[in-house]
């Protein structure tokens, strides 16, 4: 902010306390006429105004009105929001004719939520914990007499306290708009994580990334909060704040704020509490990190359409000249063997030639996104089918498929994508299980209904999924140690599932494990 915001309310019924606190925050001889005073005490021998209490060149310059009552006080307020010139302080009198203090203090909080209130008063009629509880708990409370040192504190500290609040929802939300990559990503993240804990004014918080498998990964810490409460602690408050849909929730001293894949924990010290302005500041803080999260997902995933928008207009142009050449190698090779040609040799033309056109038509069913049809489809069919043509492609006879899945079972899909992303899944598994010489290689398949849906699962005894590419494992190009692999099987399979209104993860458990739903038909 250019200038901040010192501007101050004083609502009481007396004047001369209305005066006197003006007269701490806006001095009189701040405004004087040095050459003129100065010719009057001369002349009168005595000064024209007396000097400050405080010499208060140090604090904010302070804007001070002044209202006689809760009625017009309240009118003021409404004013001044209208006006786009709110107060950043109000001091309020207690027991007044007419709308008492509190009962103003209510009816201030239901204009402006922002300002800064600080009873002044001689009189208990309330309790604190009434008037936090009805005011909100950043009103502040002063008992009279007070001096002039003690007002000008308060009235520094609620401007302060007031702009540093102004300020951060401004960072707050330009973040928030901001367009940034994935590379930038771990920057956003550590920033936004620093600026919570730092306003928190906590010594031991925690930022994380949810996993699939239902996990906590810690990306960022300070002190020493993973002593403090175990992982399952953790994720429990995780699912509680999903269950009723809350950004922001507190169980004892321990504060969750969840922006999405990333909540951030932070530990209060014993019995304290979040005050109104830092759930407010939480509340608008996850709001707007999370649209800058989404805003960077959302530009590379921009990016990497148009680089491979760009890749499949070049590739469709060549397609025409290149498709032929490669189906006529079959025939070639047919005609080899008619004279006898070394069986071996046009065996390994078929296959290279196979996994060209492979290479070819994933490329295609990636960059043009068909749509998919959807009809009545049994499920025993396709995994019987894409066993089969998984063998093909590379002899899987030493691998264990143990299949337990319920006969009957029909989808509501496309049979031949269903079938290519069963496919893709098997053929990765078995890749994985003979490159690595696994002692007795089993896949095993599981299937379940789970409501509208039918629940897939696929594990391998395997080494698993590496973890440096498992959080990238759906996005284009990502492979590992498969020298022939193009990167984009499980691209296509995610497609796929997401075309049908499913869902698929993936994880590592004694091996890999894909777990897909797809929808069931519904006769």
């Amino acid at each position: 902010m250019e200038k901040i915001n010192s501007r101050v309310l004083i609502i009481d019924d007396e004047e001369m306390v209305r005066d006197n606190i003006e007269e701490i925050l806006q001095p009189a001889s701040k405004h004087r006429n040095s050459k003129v005073d100065d010719a009057l005490d001369l002349l009168f021998d005595e000064s024209t105004a007396e000097a400050p209490v405080v010499e208060n060149s140090q604090f904010p310059d302070f804007r001070v009105d002044k209202a006689q009552n809760g009625k017009v006080g309240v009118d003021k307020v409404q004013t001044a929001v209208e006006n786009a010139d709110p107060y950043s302080v109000i001091f309020l009198d207690m027991r007044m004719p007419g709308w008492d203090g509190l009962e103003t203090a209510k009816r201030i909080r239901k204009i402006d939520g922002k300002v800064e209130i600080i009873i002044v008063t001689a009189y208990s009629d309330h309790s604190i914990d009434q008037i936090v509880k009805e005011a909100g708990k950043n009103v502040g409370y002063h008992v009279k007499p007070y001096n002039a040192e003690e007002i000008l504190q308060l009235a520094t500290k609620a401007v302060n306290d007031y702009n540093k609040l102004r300020n951060l929802e401004d960072l707050i939300a330009t973040t928030g708009k901001i367009t940034i990559g994935e590379n930038q990503m771990n920057s956003l993240l550590q920033n936004i994580f620093d600026q919570l804990a730092r306003y928190i004014g906590t010594e031991n918080a925690v930022m994380g990334m949810l996993k699939e498998e239902d996990s906590l990964e810690i990306l960022y810490e300070v002190g020493s909060f993973e002593e403090s409460l175990n992982q399952d602690s953790l994720l429990k408050m995780i699912r509680t704040a999903r269950h009723n849909s809350e950004a922001i929730i507190q169980d004892d001293n321990v504060v969750l704020a969840l922006l999405q894949e990333y909540p951030v924990f932070a530990l209060l010290r014993p019995n304290e509490t979040l005050k109104t302005e830092k759930i407010y500041l939480l509340q608008l803080f996850i709001q707007n990190a999370t649209q800058a999260i989404q805003n960077a997902h959302l530009q590379e995933e921009l990016l990497q359409k148009e680089k491979l928008s760009a890749a499949g207009n070049a590739l469709g142009m060549l397609m025409h000249d290149l498709r032929t050449p490669i189906n006529n190698i079959p025939q070639i090779t047919d005609l080899l063997r008619a004279d006898g040609a070394n069986e071996e040799l046009l065996k390994l033309l078929d296959q290279s030639s196979k996994q060209a056109s492979e290479i070819l038509e994933d490329f295609l069913d990636f960059v043009r996104e068909t749509p998919i049809k959807k009809e009545k489809v049994l499920l025993d069919e396709l995994f019987e089918m894409a066993i089969k043509l998984t063998n093909d492609r590379r002899d899987l006879s030493t691998i264990n498929f143990d299949i337990n899945s319920k006969n009957g079972t029909y989808l509501k899909g496309d049979p031949s994508k269903i079938k290519r992303l069963i496919m893709n899944i098997l053929s990765n598994a078995g890749d994985a299980l003979l490159d690595h010489k696994v002692a007795n290689p089993t896949i095993s398949i599981r299937c379940d209904h789970d409501g509208n849906f039918h629940l897939i699962r696929i594990k391998d005894n395997g080494p698993g999924i590496p973890k440096r590419i498992l959080d990238n494992l759906f996005q284009p190009f990502t492979t590992e140690g498969k020298s022939e692999g193009t990167g984009l099987g499980l691209t296509i399979v995610k497609q796929y599932v997401d075309a049908h209104g499913g869902n698929i993860h993936a994880y590592n458990d004694g091996g890999a494990i894909f777990e897909i739903r797809l929808p069931l038909w519904n006769d």
